[in-house]
């Protein structure tokens, strides 16, 4: 395609001005795209159709660090061809471009789009938070299947159009959160369905994330960028900054124009199981406590762009059955008060992560991605059985990728998944950002009338959510930390 006919516009900055095409001809082009010349699916052929390939064909946006992962993972099964990657970072792809030499290999996600949109089925994001949406959303739009690392997206927005294009362009999608496909949240739902603690309404979730420096001021060295990182593609939709090491390849989730923190990070994993088990949606409420640097007596360190070292967060939902449920969420190491009924010696989770469901009859506990369920006294864990009701998914929390595979392969509609974004995996993230929102107008300020210090008022308050509108209804300050402005030139999330 001429870049006059590219799907993608291409973003301006300070230091580069490239040409773009007008919102109306990128729908255009993609609604043709969509229409276009890409390897039908099975289910459009009709049932036991033998399609051209007989493999998943696959394009995926991040070759190293956890899509790299992901991609071994989907090529374990024997049912996938890794045709394309594409990564901004030559450093970070070496591993993959030597596991797959024959595969293409692409910087830009929007010229990969562009050019061989006919070529494959399928697209991994396996990138940075602040760029999952962009990518999903418009691989979505041409019709392809996605797998999503968790979050899902950075912004709850984001999320929501996520869930909306899921459900506009039937296709399979899938988010990374492989505990969902896991044997124990599924021993934890068999467990409470079944009224072993009854009615549930405290859950403690907890993490020793973060495990890269937050709380921080953003440094002013400006180093040179590496040889082989494309900074400006990495940056993608966030702000333009100069470049700065230690953001790349990890710590960038520390970072809020790029990471999600501590919960973004772990959230999905810890809290998925809690949304399996009580078939949770949108929360009515959140507060928090946020810990707080100080850079001499009496002053208040004000790092805006990073994430707390710590924070506790309290959010209520309204369960299905109309049941009110407190959900409590702990991060930097930060742990809540151990049941009576677990032994001074027996490991609290996983000793950094868990989760305990406080029920009206009893309680229960789980690791990190639903692991090592038990009942609390634990020995009440082999002497409790109930029927197996939900069928386990070949491999556990690793077939979690497998399974998303067979799902496309069989065509929308056709197999189920653990986490879809309809459903499931964006509300669940939408949840997860609350708690961000929440930290971040924590740490909103205001200078005082008089001209001195500032004040903060979302502390001390709980914010009211407006799930089905993406609103904070009590305190206004906190909705600018529902969607963010892209930087210009990267195409929006729109229909």
């Amino acid at each position: 395609m001429s870049e006059q006919e590219s799907l993608y516009p291409q973003p301006a900055n300070d230091h580069e001005q490239k040409k773009s095409i007008s919102r109306r001809a990128f729908i255009r082009n993609a609604a043709l795209a969509t229409a276009g010349f890409y390897i039908v699916p099975r289910h459009v052929l009709g049932r036991g159709y033998v399609a051209p390939s007989d493999k998943l064909i696959i394009a995926g946006i991040g070759a190293g660090g956890k899509g790299g992962d992901d991609l071994r993972h989907f090529y374990a099964t024997g049912k996938v061809e890794i045709a394309y990657l594409c990564d901004v970072d030559d450093r970070q792809a070496q591993d993959s471009l030597k596991r797959w030499p024959k595969a293409k290999y692409y910087h830009d996600w929007r010229e990969l789009f562009d050019k061989e949109h006919d070529h494959f089925d399928a697209v991994d994001v396996g990138i940075p938070d602040h760029n999952h949406a962009i990518v999903a959303f418009h691989a979505m739009q041409l019709g392809k299947h996605v797998y999503v690392q968790k979050p899902l997206t950075h912004d709850i927005y984001e999320a929501r159009m996520l869930t909306e294009a899921a459900k506009r362009y039937k296709v399979v999608t899938q988010m990374g959160d492989q505990g969902a496909s896991s044997d124990g949240v599924r021993q934890l739902r068999e467990w409470y369905e079944a009224g072993i603690i009854g009615e549930v309404h405290t859950v403690y979730c907890w993490t020793n994330r973060p495990v890269w420096p937050q709380g921080i001021p953003w440094p002013d060295k400006k180093p040179p960028v590496p040889k082989g990182l494309n900074w400006d593609l990495w940056l993608g939709t966030a702000p333009y900054r100069e470049y700065e090491d230690n953001v790349v390849p990890f710590n960038w989730r520390g970072w809020w124009d790029y990471g999600t923190g501590a919960l973004g990070d772990m959230g999905c994993h810890i809290i998925g199981p809690v949304f399996k088990v009580l078939g949770l949606e949108y929360p009515t409420e959140v507060n928090c406590s946020v810990s707080t640097p100080y850079v001499t007596n009496w002053t208040e360190a004000y790092y805006p762009d990073s994430g707390p070292i710590s924070s506790v967060i309290h959010f209520k939902y309204k369960t299905k059955k109309g049941n009110q449920v407190k959900l409590v969420w702990m991060d930097g190491g930060i742990q809540p008060e151990r049941p009576e009924e677990l032994g001074p010696n027996e490991i609290m989770g996983d000793g950094g992560n868990g989760v305990i469901f406080i029920g009206t009859r009893g309680k229960m506990m789980c690791a990190t991605y639903g692991e090592n369920p038990q009942l609390l006294p634990t020995v009440l864990t082999k002497e409790v059985n109930v029927p197996q009701k939900y069928p386990r998914v070949p491999g556990g929390a690793d077939g979690h990728y497998g399974q998303w595979v067979d799902a496309c392969l069989a065509g929308y509609g056709n197999m189920e998944v653990d986490s879809p974004f309809v459903g499931y995996a964006g509300p669940l993230t939408e949840c997860v950002l609350m708690g961000n929102l929440a930290i971040r107008s924590f740490n909103y300020r205001e200078p005082n009338s008089n001209g001195r210090g500032y004040r903060y008022p979302g502390r001390g308050i709980t914010l009211e959510w407006d799930g089905p509108n993406m609103r904070v209804t009590n305190f206004d300050p906190a909705n600018q930390y529902i969607r963010r402005t892209y930087r210009q030139g990267w195409p929006d999330l729109s229909f």
